[in-house]
Parts: C-alpha cells; sequence; structure tokens
C-alpha cells in the first residue's frame, strides 16, 4: 500500500539518514581517529539521530492523521449507504 506523497518523502529522507547514520557509525568504529575528528563524528552521529527522530515522529503524526481520515471517509460512505437504502426502499 503507498502512502501520500508527504510520507513517502518522509520515509525516504528518513532512510537517507539512517544509511548516514550507519556510515558515520562505521568511520567512528573504524580506524584511528584524532580527537578532534572523533568529536566531530559524534556531534554529525548527534545531528543524524536527532533528524531521524524528528522524521520518525512526523510520519508518526501523519499516518495517524490518514487513519482518522480514512476512518472518516468510511464512516461517511456507510453513512450514505444507510440514507440511500432508506430513501430507495
Amino acid at each position: 500500500m503507498r502512502g501520500s506523497p508527504k510520507i513517502d518523502g518522509l520515509e525516504e529522507k528518513l532512510s537517507q539518514c539512517q544509511r548516514a547514520l550507519e556510515a558515520v557509525n562505521s568511520r567512528l568504529h573504524g580506524a584511528e581517529l584524532s580527537p578532534e575528528a572523533r568529536r566531530s563524528l559524534e556531534r554529525e552521529k548527534n545531528s543524524l539521530m536527532n533528524k531521524a527522530s524528528n522524521y520518525e515522529k512526523e510520519l508518526k503524526l501523519l499516518r495517524q492523521e490518514n487513519r482518522k481520515n480514512m476512518l472518516l471517509s468510511v464512516a461517511i460512505f456507510v453513512l450514505l449507504s444507510l440514507v440511500y437504502t432508506y430513501w430507495t426502499m
């Protein structure tokens, strides 16, 4: 099932952020780093983690909104079906 373009875009941003985070983690645990390089990578890692967290929160809210809208649409459809059925009898 495809989501809305906004959700798809956020999922792509989250995916890119997670890939970048994996790359930073790999560099952190890989070769010997100077203290300055390590601090820089740690700051980048924290920034990416914050971005990912924000994307996840935004996705959660958009999905909740989509569920509400879908339930509202179903309720309206059922109501209109009942009204149609009542008046055509």
